[in-house]
């Protein structure tokens, strides 16, 4: 088998991988929209669709062809097209090769007469909205490599929908990947062999293989390769959180037959590991694409010596499940290790009717990176109680304002304390900080408001990661003894480094500099910067960052990566031509 270059396996890769949805949230392949007046909307589904051939008996395997409706508006709140909708499926392209159902569920009522499916609904949502799927098996007298195209085209008054066309085809490969024996739970340095293997148990050999590791940022392999392409993917937390690998290699990889690494990777568990997440998926490479040479974030291995990662023909099959799904495993690690959350406030003077600028939030001091990549939920909070004698004007977006005791507000201005979700993903350099505007009501001498960062779960503030308990608190102090008389000061004065109290480092930068006032829009921070993170008044999404390798504002979970937690899982496989 001869090795390809990096530039070749990201080409063979880009359709698979769209296939195995860890290249993005959306289908296989979608319809494009030509100019017209009114709303444009397109089609996704999957280029291409295998069924297992006709049985010499029992009933023939069905396979799901999810076809999408396309809203290209991504205004949420005035981008939803209201009017009534029809969906057209030209089934005729696949009589006699395939027969056809809908499946009762779903956003459209559909019904087939002969070779003709229609699909009737009202209201598109921006975005991807799902039809009932169209559930497709071997037609009784088909043969391997019978193949054919379903066409499906749109209606609707004030909107324009482009035709979009995918292929039915019998038999073809089907890689199934093994589970490997890995140890999950781990110590920071522990390596241990990695001994992937795949099987094919399809109706035809797979032409050439590509294999995709994906690996969270406290994992990694000690050895990287000349025929693999190397990624990395912040899955919205705007810092790296995944690595991923795209190894080609070409050959015809039989059917009946499992196959492994010549020699098994090495997995290594990193000083900042934690909780960390493996995926490993093989599949067919087939005829290369076009247009991916280009594809983002893609880079050569840095520091290959010539290795290649190479495949090899395995005594016997050893295993026996079908599913399609298989193509893909994923394992969870464990590894024993911390992580250091240190709190930080901020120091302001300012005369009564005056407004000033305060820099809080915490930094990580590591050594581990902490992820809840699997559940999506906020890594930590940050609670801040409010000095006497002032009054919050302006906050975080993320953050929302509650009542003394921790119980829901309903007006936002003004509360007497403040709870500020992170993001699912704190890096083990991230420092993360939140900007308030606060309107001196009373000068209150040497006034204090506690900042705590603490488990999510206010009844169970510990966090687990964390044993050092003695710095998740710092204080926001105003007007304190020996600033100066208050009456004197312009307006807004925010702390500067050093300025925090319990072992803060004030100003909210990661070098220590001082923090600048003022409120702006929100955004993920700057690396290096020495000002505040971009924010504004309101409530929703994430902490504001600062700092190298700082976390910004977190996605609705996957949904980027994920679906179902995280990963999203192919819709069906590439068919006989």
């Amino acid at each position: 088998m001869r090795s390809t270059t990096p530039r070749a396996a990201l080409r063979r890769a880009a359709g698979t991988l769209a296939a195995a949805g860890l290249l993005a949230a959306g289908s296989l392949a979608l319809s494009a929209p030509a100019r017209a007046a009114g709303p444009v909307m397109g089609f996704g589904g999957p280029a291409e669709t295998a069924l297992y051939p006709y049985p010499a008996s029992g009933g023939p395997r069905q396979a799901s062809v999810a076809i999408t409706v396309d809203n290209p508006s991504r205004d949420e709140a005035h981008g939803r097209f209201e009017g009534a909708y029809t969906v057209t499926f030209d089934l005729g392209g696949i009589a006699g090769v395939a027969d056809a159902a809908f499946d009762a569920e779903g956003g459209a009522e559909c019904e087939i007469t002969g070779t003709t499916g229609v699909c009737r609904g009202a209201g598109l949502a921006p975005g991807t909205n799902p039809l009932p799927e169209l559930r497709v098996s071997a037609a009784a007298g088909s043969e391997e490599g019978n193949s054919g195209t379903i066409r499906i085209t749109g209606t609707a008054s004030g909107a324009t929908f482009a035709p979009f066309t995918t292929r039915v085809g019998i038999g073809g490969p089907d890689l199934v990947m093994e589970r490997a024996p890995l140890e999950q739970e781990l110590r920071p340095g522990r390596t241990q062999p990695f001994p992937l293997a795949f099987a094919n148990h399809g109706t035809r050999a797979a032409d050439g293989v590509v294999l995709t590791l994906m690996y969270t940022r406290g994992i990694e392999f000690t050895e990287r390769y000349e025929n693999c392409v190397y990624s990395e993917d912040d899955a919205g937390q705007g810092v790296p959180v995944w690595t991923t690998a795209l190894c080609s290699v070409e050959g015809s990889y039989e059917a009946g037959a499992v196959y492994e690494l010549a020699e098994p990777l090495v997995l290594r568990a990193t000083p900042r590991a934690y909780r960390d997440t493996l995926v490993y998926r093989i599949n067919e490479a087939g005829p290369a694409p076009h247009g991916a040479e280009g594809a983002p974030g893609a880079r050569s291995a840095p520091g290959a010596r010539g290795n290649v990662l190479t495949l090899k023909e395995a005594p016997a099959v050893r295993s026996s499940d079908l599913d399609p799904r298989d193509n893909q495993q994923e394992i969870d690690f464990r590894t024993a290790n911390t992580a250091d959350f240190v709190a930080y406030g901020d120091t302001a003077a300012g005369r009564p009717g005056s407004t000033v600028g305060a820099d809080i939030g915490f930094r990580n001091d590591g050594p581990a990176w902490i992820g809840d990549l699997r559940s999506g939920e906020p890594v930590a909070t940050v609670d801040f109680t409010v000095p006497e004698g002032a009054s919050v004007t302006a906050w975080p977006t993320g953050c929302r304002g509650v009542a003394a005791d921790g119980e829901y507000r309903e007006e936002q201005a003004g509360a007497p304390r403040y709870v500020c979700d992170t993001s699912m993903a704190v890096r083990e350099d991230a420092d993360l900080a939140l900007h308030f505007d606060l309107k001196i009501v009373e000068a209150v001498t040497g006034a204090s408001g506690v900042v705590e960062v603490r488990n999510t779960r206010s009844r169970d503030p510990l966090l687990p990661f964390d044993p050092d308990r003695s710095n998740n608190t710092a204080s926001l102090v105003l007007n304190a003894p020996g600033t100066g008389d208050p009456d004197a000061a312009s307006g807004s004065t925010s702390g500067s480094a050093g300025g925090s109290g319990d072992g803060g480092s004030g100003g909210g930068t990661a070098d220590g500099g001082s923090a600048s006032t003022g409120s702006t829009s929100a955004g993920s921070g700057s690396t290096g910067s020495s000002g505040p993170a971009p924010q504004e008044s309101g409530t929703g999404g994430r902490l504001a960052a600062t700092g190298t390798g700082a976390a910004s504002a977190a996605g609705a979970a996957a949904a980027l990566l994920l679906a179902g937690g995280l990963l999203y899982w192919a819709t069906g496989r590439r068919a006989t031509r």
